[in-house]
């Protein structure tokens, strides 16, 4: 199965190879204007994949308290928002949160929460059987390294990303939200995927990611 992995757009939508699944992490527009949202979806249902699928990141205002849909003008499209799907045999879950972190712009705070624990919360709802997991924000310590040279992923997405007691199945953890990283992967057992595209001036130097998943 061809994978292609893709987030932080920030508004800049590259043509993409095709193959048969396309997972967006999050940060889908540049400003968060309801008209932007609508390129995002021209764009994605451009996109030439069997199956689309998407979840938002603290950019994401207008897709606060929007719920799990399928589109109806292409039902290959799926937003996830702690929730999954399948797709040829793989499921896949999808979950936006990020924590809060001093400084933050006010206008970037959509799925935030202040602490690790309310953050823990969310993990906890990730499913054990599930072999794709999408979520905006990384595990602390893979890929998540700011320029002061702080990790600032979560530690308790980490405790469950790592655990084969409690996700035996996982396959493919994507992220994105540390541009720094993008277009890196870190292969543990699971593969780690950063899968932003912009760096961290939001310059769109980093390519999607291609992954192969074979049965």
């Amino acid at each position: 199965m061809k994978i292609t992995a893709i987030s932080d757009l920030h508004g800049f939508y590259p043509k993409l190879p095709g193959g048969d699944l396309l997972i967006v992490a999050g940060d889908l527009t540049a400003r968060d204007l309801v008209s932007e949202h609508g390129e995002f979806a021209d764009w994605i249902w451009d996109q030439d994949y069997r199956k689309k699928v998407f979840i938002a990141g603290n950019h994401d205002n207008n897709l606060m308290g929007v719920g799990p849909r399928k589109f109806e003008y292409d039902p290959s499209i799926e937003y996830l928002c702690d929730s999954g799907t399948e797709f040829e045999g793989l499921k896949v879950w999808g979950s936006p949160w990020t924590l809060t972190f001093p400084g933050m712009n006010p206008y970037c705070k959509a799925f935030t929460v202040d602490d690790q624990e309310e953050l823990k919360k969310k993990w906890e709802l990730i499913p054990d059987d599930i072999n794709i997991l999408v979520t905006h924000c990384p595990p602390y310590g893979i890929l998540d390294k700011i320029s002061s040279q702080e990790h600032v992923g979560s530690k308790s997405l980490r405790n469950i990303v790592l655990s084969r007691e409690r996700m035996p199945k996982l396959r493919v953890h994507i992220f994105g939200h540390i541009h720094q990283y993008g277009g890196m992967v870190v292969k543990t057992g699971t593969d780690f995927v950063n899968a932003s595209i912009m760096d961290e001036v939001y310059d769109p130097i980093h390519k999607p990611v291609e992954i192969i998943l074979w049965e």
